[in-house]
């Protein structure tokens, strides 16, 4: 038997070896029974009765949680995703699994024709998948998946194979989404960020006519409260966005929505440490996408921090003045730090290849002012930047009273961080994205808190996840406040993650997301390497 063999069988057994041995009551046995009756043979679904496909940002979050079981069942979940990749370098936010009922969600396959409408970039011919995008946690998945086993990831070339399809992921969003010259990705659908019903949409969303109601027909609500979900308002109007956007070839930059988002950007800027480590595991130094990850961080600051609300914010790049945003250069706050328009990216997507020239066709000339306005809806997206080592102090330190503070409550009001503002006047405990708690989110906050130092308040939340995901069953989401299970329950992500927080003790100064500290990059540094 070879080495990679050998692996593969030590996996599958790691799959019901627990040490020390579990009872079927215990929390790690419930969770890991959620991803193994969601397994489909080759990924996991996030919600067998919902969500019957896989989702992009959901597998790199439950794929973060199965290493703990099962490496190499951790490893098939991402590269069944990215075998669905685009030759653009988009990663699609759904691929649909062919024996599932076109009428068992919607939009389905033959609304998005991927194969057709998204021919001229690149979309598999082989299978379907939706156009838009999700938040680019791949990259940081890969590397925890990596590290959880390095043996059997090297012996299946694991890293090998992925990194120049994250590299053109990244390329992808830096490139052809930078829609508003800042250095940062756009996204052009709320979809596409991950917090699809959040309030922040509602002033981009109310300058899109919606598609008639009876052009289609609402899967979500034959498993969902209607109180629950999006309104069929804003539904004709996620219709419209994504009918347009296919009709136009899935061609970026000419649509009514593009918006930046703070959560979006950091989670880019996460997975751009993640693939530096990546590179320095195949050989390279990593050094220019650290470099790369610093100046985002500093894009991320000067584009959309707000220092009288202490939260980032999202740029509305469509907003003209007087639309009841905050005006067009907002409350930014000025920084020292150039535009990025000297920066240069790989094209080859080799990690020793990271040296390149921007691609003029592509992306648009720098600008010295930014473009759009910043939205004054506070979502816990503006707290998501909290995961980023590099952000200045006079930052965090706001950040962190605001995440304390009467508009989210952690540690006083709240169980677990709303995902808006519990003063807005928008705020719902129970509907999607516009108050209630996710256990992704609340994953990522954690992680946070330990970034900057806050053991004590992480600790916390990490038992509130913990406690708060057993109880409700392993739900979609909760509300904030009672922790009442809303949405779908035995959720992928939420038991996947509750798994990793299940693996990380208590008080050992890590943050799970593996980016919580920059000496590796002041070793690279030192050393000199290749140019991002």
């Amino acid at each position: 038997m070879d080495r990679t063999a050998q692996l593969t069988s030590r996996d599958t057994q790691h799959l019901t070896a627990y040490d020390p041995p579990l009872t079927q009551d215990a929390p790690h046995a419930r969770a890991a029974r959620v991803l193994e009756e969601n397994w489909t043979g080759s990924s996991t679904v996030p919600s067998r009765s919902l969500y019957p496909h896989q989702w992009s940002w959901d597998s790199a979050f439950i794929a973060i949680g199965l290493r703990h079981l099962s490496p190499l069942r951790a490893q098939t979940e991402l590269e069944t995703l990215l075998a669905a990749q685009w030759g653009d370098g988009r990663i699609p936010h759904i691929v649909f699994n062919p024996s599932v009922p076109l009428d068992a969600y919607f939009p389905s396959p033959d609304f998005w024709r991927s194969s057709t409408a998204g021919r001229a970039a690149g979309a598999p011919r082989t299978v379907q998948t939706s156009g838009i995008v999700q938040p680019p946690v791949h990259a940081l998945a890969a590397w925890l998946v990596h590290c959880a086993d390095p043996g059997l990831s090297r012996a299946r070339g694991f890293l090998a194979r992925l990194y120049p399809r994250l590299a053109a992921w990244h390329r992808y969003l830096l490139h052809r989404r930078d829609l508003g010259g800042g250095g940062l990705a756009s996204v052009v659908h709320p979809w596409e960020q991950g917090m699809d019903n959040s309030p922040c949409w509602d002033a981009p969303l109310g300058r899109i006519t919606p598609a008639p109601a009876r052009s289609f027909r609402r899967a979500d609500l034959d498993h969902g409260a209607p109180e629950d979900r999006p309104t069929d308002l804003d539904y004709g109007r996620y219709v419209r966005l994504a009918t347009d956007y296919r009709d136009r070839g899935y061609a970026d930059g000419g649509g009514e929505f593009a918006v930046e988002d703070p959560a979006f950007n950091a989670l880019l800027i996460a997975s751009e440490h993640a693939l530096a480590r990546i590179a320095r595991e195949l050989g390279a130094t990593g050094t220019a996408r650290h470099a790369r990850a610093e100046r985002l961080t500093a894009a991320l600051v000067r584009r959309m921090w707000d220092p009288t609300r202490e939260m980032f914010l999202c740029r509305d790049l469509r907003a003209t003045a007087g639309t009841g945003e905050i005006g067009a250069l907002g409350s930014e706050r000025r920084s020292g730090n150039g535009a990025l328009g000297s920066e240069q990216r790989s094209r080859s997507g080799a990690p020793g290849g990271e040296q390149c020239s921007r691609s003029s066709a592509h992306m648009p000339e720098h600008r010295s002012h930014p473009t759009g306005a910043l939205l004054p809806e506070r979502s816990v997206s503006g707290l998501v930047p909290l995961i980023l080592p590099g952000l200045p102090r006079d930052v965090v330190a706001p950040l962190l009273r605001t995440l304390r503070g009467p508009h989210f409550g952690l540690g006083t009001s709240t169980r677990l961080v709303p995902s808006y503002d519990l003063l807005g006047e928008a705020f719902d405990p129970h509907r999607y994205w516009r108050g209630p708690a996710w256990f992704n989110i609340n994953w990522l906050l954690e992680s946070g808190l330990r970034t900057h130092g806050e053991p004590e308040a992480a600790d916390a939340l990490r038992a509130a996840v913990l406690d708060s995901a057993d109880a409700s069953g392993f739900a979609e989401y909760v509300d904030p406040h009672t922790g009442e299970a809303c949405g779908a329950l035995g959720f992928g992500w939420t038991a996947a993650l509750a798994l990793d927080l299940l693996h990380t003790r208590p008080g050992d100064g890590v943050s799970p997301t593996g980016i919580d500290t920059f000496d590796e990059m002041s070793d690279e540094n030192a050393r000199g390497g290749d140019r991002g």
